[in-house]
């Protein structure tokens, strides 16, 4: 009666091939990934410096007229750190408060509308106070009643509040200059979707702070992009070594 068991050995061999196959496409799909995901960095930090100086651009501008409500509709990122002038009379009693973190520490962002000559309104940010001076009796000289002129830098809306930080209006607790529920808390109409940060010239009395505006994006993208194109590299010199590297053995994948 004839043996027909099959060498294991044999077996092994023959599913040598396809073992290679099958690791070398894993492999050169990974190798294609990573390469992908260094060029979409690459590109990335592109958009990045672009976006740096084009902001860098509208903040250092020369001053022009706040958008009035015609173009309220089309305000957006682009519009971002203008440079802006605008002129009216501020709604003192109608501030807000948001809390906020500065050079400075602790304290308050005074959000307080202006009425411009229209009867529309903007809310500015007039700039920081510590905790301690939370109270406006207490920075009365800093109430200015008359028409007042403000340059500053246009900014979108914050909607929602901060990072686990949700806003509050009924009980007074703010964490982002969300220019619609200020507006609807403090019962404003015929209000600019942006606010205003205020420039740095002073107030009386030295309350609020002005110009305090810290305009950071963070660049990363060349690290990453380095990351990726490494490990792509790696990736391929394992492939390589393993398959020429040991002077003409073939058994990469085995």
């Amino acid at each position: 009666m004839a043996d027909t068991r099959t060498d294991p050995r044999s077996a092994a061999s023959s599913r040598t091939p396809l073992r290679r196959i099958v690791f070398g496409l894993g492999a050169a799909f990974v190798f294609l990934v990573l390469l992908g995901l260094g060029t979409w960095q690459v590109q990335r930090r592109a958009w990045k410096l672009d976006l740096i100086a084009r902001t860098d651009a509208r903040v250092h501008a020369a001053p022009v007229e706040a958008p009035g409500p015609a173009a309220w509709p089309g305000i957006g990122p682009d519009d971002a750190y203008r440079h802006v002038r605008l002129s009216g009379q501020f709604l003192n009693g109608r501030e807000t408060l948001v809390q906020a973190l500065t050079e400075y520490g602790a304290g308050f962002w005074v959000l307080t509308p202006l009425r411009r000559s229209d009867g529309t309104l903007v809310l500015v940010n007039r700039g920081f106070v510590p905790g301690s001076r939370r109270d406006p009796a207490s920075r009365e000289a800093g109430q200015v009643a008359g028409p007042v002129s403000v340059t500053g830098l246009l900014r979108l809306t914050e909607p929602g509040g901060a990072f686990l930080r949700a806003n509050d209006p009924a009980q007074g607790r703010w964490y982002s200059r969300d220019v619609a529920a200020i507006a609807a808390a403090r019962g404003l109409s015929d209000i600019a979707p942006y606010f205003v940060d205020a420039d740095a010239t002073p107030n009386p009395g030295g309350l609020p702070i002005g110009g305090l505006t810290v305009i950071s994006f963070p660049n990363n993208h060349l690290v990453y992009a380095i990351t990726w194109y490494g490990l792509a590299a790696m990736l391929g010199g394992f492939f390589v070594y393993r398959r020429f590297g040991r002077r003409g053995d073939s058994s990469f994948g085995e």
